[in-house]
């Protein structure tokens, strides 16, 4: 498959589950890939996984401007461009009512989850552009839609980046850059290990069990259910697509 043949892709959180995963297919697809997250030997293994000279890693924080415009700047060396930035690092915090949730903990999920993409933005816009247009995914959540008992902070960042997406489309719409969010339900990463641990401390596994019977079509999305909307993102399938979300949730918001 050629889908994105000739397309430079910049993925944030590339070492996680549904970066792995989007990689994996991207690669498949005939992207050039650049796996961004902060653990090397985390990024070394994804690149093995994936195993194609096509794929290669930069170590860098999405907390930081500057390590933004090295991640860009990264790939433009290596593969002469970016068409595609995958804006996917985050992190799910505490699980923890309001009045108890730690100041320091809240400022970093916000740090992660929202300055991230931000940065993300910043950095890639005018990168995108010199190609003469292209996308830009943010990875979202469900729950930035609707709300959550006991991680009001993770709820937040997740609204948040909805409205930074929206006024980015409108923003680059001049420019022929797409920008759309995916809002995934509960993923089978090892994210939601730590949040099903976090919301029944010693019941993880019962905990899942009813986390899915609550989603209508039973189950957590795998990875590769997030990977392929954001395939369908980063395409010119997509041309006439921009300032919307993406409902990965199993029916879950229905």
């Amino acid at each position: 498959m050629s889908r994105l043949k000739g397309k430079v892709v910049v993925i944030t959180g590339g070492a996680g589950g549904i970066g792995k995963a989007a990689g994996k297919l991207f690669v498949a697809e005939g992207a050039d890939v650049l796996l961004v997250d902060l653990d090397e030997s985390s990024l070394k293994a994804a690149c093995d996984e994936i195993g194609s000279n096509r794929v290669s890693y930069c170590v860098a924080d999405v907390t930081s401007a500057e390590d933004n415009q090295k991640m860009i700047r990264v790939a433009e060396e290596r593969y002469g461009g970016v068409d595609v930035l995958l804006a996917n690092a985050g992190i799910a915090g505490d699980v923890t009512s309001i009045v108890e949730y730690d100041e320091a903990r809240f400022d970093q999920v916000m740090a992660v989850n929202v300055k991230g993409p931000f940065l993300g933005l910043q950095a890639s816009i005018p990168a995108i552009n010199k190609r003469g247009g292209g996308s830009i995914i943010i990875t979202s959540s469900m729950m930035g839609v609707t709300g959550g008992a006991n991680i009001a902070p993770y709820v937040t960042s997740k609204h948040a980046v909805i409205g930074m997406m929206k006024s980015a489309a409108k923003e680059c719409a001049a420019m022929n850059i797409r920008v759309n969010t995916v809002n995934p339900s509960p993923v089978d990463t090892n994210m939601m290990r730590v949040l099903e641990e976090g919301l029944s401390p010693g019941e993880s596994d019962a905990m899942k069990t009813r986390m899915e019977a609550n989603i209508p079509l039973g189950r957590y999305a795998a990875p590769a259910d997030v990977a392929k909307i954001m395939l369908f993102l980063a395409s010119d399938d997509s041309a006439f697509v921009t300032g919307s979300t993406y409902m990965v949730d199993g029916g879950s918001t229905a």
